[in-house]
């Protein structure tokens, strides 16, 4: 085969993926569709009704999560957590604990006082609440 033909059939092989592409703009949203949707979460009003809602379950639960700021906020409100008999609260190994009453994703922490009471407990906890830090117990529960 003579250099030429070689050349143009490489040449059609590499622009074949290329041509078969979509221009950017069709395979996702435009960059001022995206930044329109920022901020357009739940108003103050809104959180304010939800947590009113959820303070009708038992705190720690889904339907009441805890909400603490950040990752921080979570290890420092467990580690203050003590059984009935003040000893320490024994905390498991953190799990995804799915979407809360909030609509944020929450973690799960099994804890367990074992005969101290309570016994072993799942408190799922949001910490999407950068402004809240959280003063209550859960039920059976003190915090130091």
């Amino acid at each position: 085969m003579s250099k030429s033909l070689i050349l143009t059939m490489v040449v059609a092989l590499l622009a074949a993926p290329v041509s078969a592409m979509k221009p950017p703009r069709e395979e996702s949203p435009a960059p001022r569709d995206i930044l329109a949707d920022v901020g357009s979460g739940n108003s103050d009003i809104e959180l304010q009704r939800s947590i009113a809602a959820a303070n009708a379950h038992p705190l720690g639960s889904s339907a009441n999560p805890i909400r603490v700021a950040g990752p921080e906020g979570a290890q420092a409100y467990v580690a203050r957590l003590t059984c009935a008999d003040g000893s320490a609260a024994k905390v498991g190994q953190r799990r995804d604990g799915g979407v809360g009453a909030y609509g944020s994703v929450v973690h799960l922490y099994p804890v367990d006082c074992g005969a101290a009471g309570p016994a072993r407990v799942d408190l799922l906890i949001d910490i999407y609440h950068e402004e809240n830090v959280e003063t209550r117990p859960p039920a059976g529960f003190s915090l130091r």
